[in-house]
């Protein structure tokens, strides 16, 4: 797992995990939760994707899955996205790597 970065949505995609399955997902969604008392606004699941919508320090951001590109993170006015917005998903985004890699080692330790 390797934190990337991509612009394909026209805003800053930050993929967390692109091997990332609906567990993986979740532990994201925690971390936001508990470590950010994050409240998610907006959740709208499908059959293949999930987009959950919050606020983080005044941007509004959307945490994403699907079965196909993994676990990711962008503005949730993805064309429309704000600088400030872009450069709160690739701050938040590091963090969050950080906490993954953590929950790995611990784990292959244990």
């Amino acid at each position: 797992m390797s934190l990337t970065l991509r612009i394909a949505l026209g805003c800053t995609e930050a993929i967390l995990d692109d091997d990332g399955g609906l567990k993986r997902f979740y532990q994201v969604a925690d971390i936001l939760s508990k470590d950010f008392h994050i409240d998610f606004r907006r959740k709208e699941d499908d059959f293949d994707s999930i987009d959950w919508d919050f606020n983080f320090h005044g941007n509004s951001l959307t945490l994403h899955y699907n079965i196909y590109t993994g676990v990711s993170l962008y503005p949730t006015h993805t064309k429309n996205a704000r600088k400030n917005e872009n450069k709160a998903v690739v701050e938040l985004a590091n963090v969050i790597e950080g906490k993954l890699i953590n929950i790995d080692l611990k784990r292959r330790t244990a």
